[in-house]
């Protein structure tokens, strides 16, 4: 990989000629061992190339359109509809360009990670998604690969990183709801890990920007059910709320399967707002208000600057590698 000043983008045949001194063809006759060429310019040639990492596309070997390429997209869990939704928009983003996209569901585990990554660095061009490994691991498991991860944020100029920022959103739905006049309001957070999530940390300055005091928190397995237990749980240790933003809006369909098990109706006794925007959430009962991702933006954008990667062009900047959120009323909040 090489550096652009802007991030990480894939070594082209270009760079490796430079690199040598050679032309293109010359750089093509070496890597393809067609004898046409001295020893010693082969030998420039080849440790150029291993030099800069360069890795021939698999389908400008076969000779196909340069334009064709082979993504792996990477997704820890397709029961998620968010993640089925980002990655429909991704393969649509894909489809679009004429490239074949292979999608891998790790289930969130990490052996399953490392094994996908170690088979598809030699059956995909460009690797794309959600990964959890440390960074030094994913890159030598994609050797070279132009990556491009979801919702992380990359350390060094080996990946580019596809932002989301719903702090705007979440701070929309909590003055929505101090508007609507409650002030007791609480939060169901993932209980994946033992620190607040970011959502949790939006959460706490959107409180005490409309000021209101720290609301209170409980932990919830990121499932229906984990929804359901997280609520009961709060709100018999804190009968008083009124109102609920959660993570997301799976943990929210628990919610609000508790609250009518509870004897509490929505909105009238407790406002309920989820995060991510599911179309699901559309067909729930009542229906769910949500701070709203834009889900085909996510997959699109995180395609368009896998292309650019592929292609040497300019990557986009780390300000344009953003997917904000909105907040969607419906009638739960």
């Amino acid at each position: 990989m090489v550096s652009s000043g802007t991030g990480p983008r894939r070594v082209t045949i270009d760079d490796v000629a430079e690199a040598a001194g050679v032309s293109r063809q010359t750089v093509s006759r070496a890597l393809n061992d067609k004898g046409e060429i001295g020893v010693s310019t082969k030998q420039r040639v080849l440790d150029a190339a291993l030099e800069l990492g360069y890795r021939p596309s698999r389908f400008a070997r076969g000779l196909v359109r340069q334009d064709t390429f082979s993504v792996g997209l990477v997704i820890p869990d397709l029961l998620n509809p968010f993640f089925t939704e980002v990655a429909a928009a991704a393969l649509d983003a894909a489809r679009g360009r004429g490239w074949h996209v292979v999608v891998y569901d790790t289930g969130d585990r990490v052996e399953e990670e490392r094994g996908t990554l170690e088979v598809i660095a030699s059956q995909v061009d460009a690797v794309v998604g959600y990964l959890s490994l440390p960074e030094d691991e994913i890159a030598r498991l994609t050797r070279g690969l132009p990556v491009v991860l979801i919702d992380r944020k990359h350390r060094t100029e080996r990946f580019s990183s596809i932002r989301i920022d719903g702090e705007a959103g979440v701070h929309a739905a909590i003055r929505h709801l101090a508007a609507a006049g409650h002030r007791r309001i609480g939060m169901l957070d993932h209980a994946e890990r033992s620190e607040p999530s970011v959502r949790h940390e939006w959460f706490d300055a959107a409180m005490a920007a409309c000021g209101l005091d720290a609301g209170s928190v409980a932990r919830a397995d990121q499932s229906v059910e984990g929804g359901e237990q997280a609520l009961q749980e709060l709100l018999a240790v804190h009968p008083e709320l009124t109102a609920v933003f959660i993570f997301n809006d799976i943990i929210a369909f628990g919610a609000l399967r508790a609250a009518r098990r509870l004897g509490r109706s929505v909105p009238g006794d407790l406002a309920v707002i989820g995060f991510d925007g599911l179309r699901l959430g559309a067909l729930v009962e009542p229906p769910l208000t949500t701070v709203a991702l834009d889900t085909r933006g996510l997959g699109a954008l995180a395609v368009e600057q896998a292309a650019r990667l592929l292609t040497g062009s300019g990557p986009l900047h780390a300000d344009e590698l953003v997917v904000g959120a909105q907040l969607r009323l419906r009638e739960s909040g």
